[in-house]
């Protein structure tokens, strides 16, 4: 089979979980015997062309502006002319795979034009990121996410929770959504006990303090403020022996000053962007991750902490309480609460014992449900039956 992948985002450009998605996920699609080509954007000075792991990466120039939207118009104008000139000289191609509303206008004209079956990956709605659509922008969003959905033959979406707020938010059949879990190279998370633990240890803590941690961006819908309201019962409770380290790009001023506010400013660390390797070392020596998202589709996150072998606190939104089963593989707390968050996150400091139960649960889950090979095996079927439909139809 062969398939025409569109994707804004794309290693080294990693800007949230569709980057990591779609790295891990089409590789082992080449292993079942797929072609996979992948228009992206250009980054850097990322070749504009080549194989990766089998998949074929085209990366097409996109003008430059300070407009986010306007970007995005640009970015679909080159990958629809360039997706068009793949499919007349590589082509034909079974199928289109778009990965979210950012590439939905390219994806859609060359459905269209080439009467190519497309199939759509929702990652996520900005309706559930709001909690509903008020402003202009809002408005723009969830229409071209309306519009990507409409003309999917499937969608494919990340939990249970998704396939209902899609049902929902785009207001697509029940039986047009079909539910694949994100996955995990748990094996990437393999730590190098190559360096010396202790030293490195001591650029975020004293040798006293535990480490509470939490990763990734650093927008409402992720609830930092909510851990940080949490942070001083912690602290009371364990005697001040705890450090909270806030990992991740961008905008930290209201964070940082609701710390000083706090009065926990000396108990807190935000680090910036840290990157994959430098992540991977500080998780060998953390004690706690932290996720109380106030919106959160499905939570790869978690799995990260899973794989690097640390226990995980998170709040009960969205696909959370499916990734993490409450007291097996993790603590489930109530969302935006930050007493419930403080309980959460003590449950695992104060319980060694309980604390390595929930890892070592965790770890064996990742093969159980998580495995990239068993996940690619779930869209080939998927994509399948989007084939064998096609061809039984006069478009």
């Amino acid at each position: 089979m062969k398939v025409l992948v569109l994707s804004w985002e794309f290693p080294p450009r990693i800007v949230g979980g569709i980057a990591r998605h779609v790295a891990e996920l089409y590789p082992e699609l080449v292993k079942l015997g797929h072609e996979i080509h992948l228009i992206t954007a250009e980054f850097g000075q990322a070749s504009m062309y080549e194989v990766v792991e089998g998949i074929h990466i085209h990366r097409v120039p996109v003008e430059i502006s300070h407009d986010f939207f306007h970007w995005i118009v640009n970015l679909n104008q080159s990958m629809g002319h360039h997706g068009g000139k793949l499919i007349l000289e590589e082509g034909p191609f079974d199928l289109i795979h778009a990965h979210d509303w950012l590439v939905g206008d390219a994806a859609i004209a060359l459905k269209h034009n080439f009467k190519i079956p497309l199939i759509a990956t929702i990652h996520a709605t900005e309706y559930g990121r709001y909690n509903g659509i008020n402003t202009d922008i809002q408005h723009y969003i969830s229409s071209k996410e309306n519009a990507l959905a409409y003309n999917a033959w499937r969608i494919i979406v990340c939990s249970d929770y998704m396939r209902q707020e899609v049902e929902r938010a785009l207001h697509s059949p029940w039986n047009k959504i079909d539910v694949i879990y994100n996955g995990i190279r748990a094996e990437k998370k393999q730590h190098h006990e190559d360096f010396h633990a202790p030293a490195f240890r001591q650029q975020f803590a004293e040798e006293h303090e535990k480490i509470v941690y939490y990763v990734g961006r650093m927008t409402y819908e992720k609830g930092v403020p909510v851990l940080l309201n949490a942070a001083p019962t912690v602290l009371w409770e364990m005697g001040g022996n705890v450090k909270f380290v806030i990992i991740g790009g961008g905008n930290t001023d209201h964070l940082k000053r609701q710390a000083w506010d706090l009065g926990i400013w000396h108990k807190c660390y935000f680090t910036g962007f840290l990157s994959d390797e430098y992540l991977d070392k500080f998780q060998t020596v953390a004690d706690c991750a932290v996720f109380p998202s106030l919106y959160e589709p499905f939570g790869i996150v978690a799995l990260e902490s899973f794989a690097s072998r640390v226990p995980v606190v998170v709040s009960n939104t969205g696909g959370f309480p499916e990734v993490v089963q409450h007291t097996r593989t993790g603590v489930v707390t109530w969302i935006n609460n930050s007493e419930s968050l403080a309980w959460g996150i003590l449950e695992v400091l104060k319980n060694p014992g309980y604390r390595q139960w929930l890892i070592d649960n965790a770890y064996k889950d990742l093969e159980k449900r998580f495995s990239w090979p068993k996940l690619a095996k779930q869209t080939e079927d998927v994509y399948q039956r989007v084939v064998r439909e096609r061809s039984q139809v006069v478009w």
